[in-house]
């Protein structure tokens, strides 16, 4: 998990658990059944190997982005339109292509990947509410970089019906500024369920029935939108071709004013349908299966990175797309890290190993995190630490109910957290800040498309959303050293040291994946141990199975 400083509150919304069917992930084959289990090694008694990939009706899938769609269109209302763009592509080195990823919102609407594509709602265009502006297939350009969508493919991912080459966006949004129908010619148009008139082929502007006029009439009034995801940041690191266009749009009158589009993708990805919560759920498999190989690697590995080498195997073999956020693998000390994702330090037997990873599937991720003893046992001490953040946890569930929000996850937590520290003599004042010395992030963040997912923190929760239930305490060994020098501070560090050097270097994190529902919280992580007896006794076994 990769943690968020608190916020305030929290939402989403769930129904009945989505039906598969017969129709594979768009672009990827399935292993059979033989090739699925002869992937599995002899622990698979023990391990728990993720299950084969959902797969999904075909109508289901494409009814579920039409229901998408409509929705966004509906929050736009006839007076706007909205501009998804893709991705730009990011260089390494000036040289080599990252790893191409979709840009969330424009994914979530179509299920397309590839880049060069831009999508444009019209609510107020009934014959073509949806238009996709896509690079036309080019065999130079696929010898060096692979497939490129054909209109049909593009079309049968997406359902979208209306596609247009990309030369054609500009003047499209040049006649719409000047609130002119606009129609390509024939030859531009990749495909259409729209026939133009006649004599179209002369002109790029002929005049056809396009349901723009309520959107003319508003943009004539000044009243027209133009939606974008155009963060209040002034330079973002994502968005900043949609930046660059509202800055341009600006330039000139036009009627029409830009529109933030995030909040509106914010509230609807916030409550998981049935569909996503069966993604999010291979990835946490996934997720399980890569933690329980790691806890078995780490009794014969000399480093952290051989341990984070089992993650990312298992990623590549379950066929996840990536991970979610760099994975955190940190013995003993490095434990005390929040973000620690070098993996450069010796695995030690007697130390705790944190591991905080997710596997992305389909866009959307898993974020879980265990700590476990590298000897397969936890001291006495670990074990103090381990159950104040375990009964941490379990408080913040019980307050996951409908109606609460974040903040009331996180106080249920923050509570328990501070009467452990009382008891091991690690704070003298409950009632004080103190304790966020030795727990200094907030219990939860949504998850969903991203790590920290979209989504209002002062919304309450419904069922459908999910979000994390990640306490934790960490014992950094400078943390009495970096305190201010005040008197105060002074009788404060006096109090607590001999508690502090018992549990020096102990840090633990326990993280899991929550989903709302009308009654007790799920926990969607469930199949990975979490009590200390659980984690010892699957060790035990697992490590003597391998051997």
């Amino acid at each position: 998990m990769r943690l968020l400083f608190f916020k305030s509150a929290f939402l989403c919304a769930m129904t009945t658990l989505f039906l598969v069917n017969n129709v594979s992930r768009v672009g990827a084959e399935r292993f059979s059944a033989k090739e699925e289990a002869d992937t599995r090694p002899a622990l698979a008694g023990v391990i728990r190997m993720a299950p084969p990939a959902p797969v999904f009706d075909e109508s289901t899938r494409l009814a579920e982005l039409a229901s998408r769609r409509a929705r966004v269109a509906q929050s736009i209302g006839e007076k706007g339109i909205l501009i998804l763009f893709s991705t730009e592509p990011r260089v390494y080195t000036n040289d080599v292509d990252y790893e191409y990823r979709q840009e969330n919102n424009l994914y979530y609407l179509t299920n397309l990947k590839q880049k060069g594509a831009t999508l444009v709602l019209t609510p107020s265009n009934h014959i073509a509410p949806a238009i996709l502006f896509l690079p036309r297939r080019n065999a130079a350009a696929e010898t060096w970089t692979g497939h490129m969508y054909s209109p049909e493919e593009a079309s049968q991912i997406s359902g979208i019906k209306e596609i247009w080459e990309p030369s054609e966006f500009e003047p499209f949004m040049r006649a719409l500024r000047n609130r002119q129908p606009y129609r390509p010619k024939p030859e531009k148009i990749l495909m259409t369920l729209n026939q133009a008139p006649a004599d179209s082929s002369t002109t790029s502007t002929t005049v056809v029935p396009t349901g723009f006029e309520k959107l003319f009439a508003a943009a004539g009034e000044s009243n027209g939108e133009v939606y974008l995801l155009v963060p209040r940041a002034l330079d973002s690191l994502e968005y900043r071709q949609e930046q660059r266009f509202a800055s341009d749009w600006a330039k000139s009158a036009s009627g029409y004013s830009i529109k933030n589009a995030t909040p509106i993708f914010a509230a609807l990805r916030l409550r998981k349908s049935p569909l996503e919560l069966t993604i999010m759920q291979h990835a946490i498999d996934i997720t399980t299966e890569a933690h329980e190989r790691s806890w078995v690697a780490a009794a014969n590995a000399k480093w952290e990175y051989e341990v984070d080498a089992q993650v990312a195997y298992t990623f590549k073999l379950r066929n996840a797309d990536h991970w979610g956020y760099p994975s955190i693998v940190g013995c003993g000390p490095n434990a005390t890290t929040l973000h620690y994702v070098e993996s450069q330090s010796r695995i030690q037997p007697g130390e705790l190993l944190l591991m905080d990873v997710g596997a992305e599937y389909e866009h959307y991720t898993a974020d879980v995190t265990r700590t476990f003893p590298v000897n397969g046992k936890f001291s006495p001490a670990q074990a103090e630490i381990y159950q104040i953040v375990y009964d941490a946890q379990e408080a913040a569930a019980k307050a996951s109910r409908p109606g609460a929000t974040i903040s009331d996850v996180h106080r249920a937590s923050a509570e328990v957290i501070k009467d452990g520290l009382l008891r091991l003599g690690l704070i003298t004042d409950r009632n004080s800040e103190q304790y966020r010395i030795w727990f200094m992030h907030g219990t939860s963040h949504w998850l969903g498309m991203n790590v920290h997912d979209v989504g209002d923190y002062g919304t309450k929760l419904e069922p459908g959303m999910v979000f994390t239930n990640e306490p934790g305490i960490y014992i950094r060994p400078d943390a009495l050293d970096n305190l201010p020098k005040t008197s105060d501070n002074e009788k404060f560090i006096a109090a607590v040291r001999p508690a502090f050097e018992k549990y020096k270097t102990i840090g633990v994190r326990i993280e899991d994946d929550m989903l709302v529902t009308a009654g007790e919280v799920k926990w969607m992580t469930e199949a990975l141990p979490r009590k200390t007896s659980e984690i010892e006794d699957f060790i035990a076994r697992a490590r003597r199975e391998s051997r």
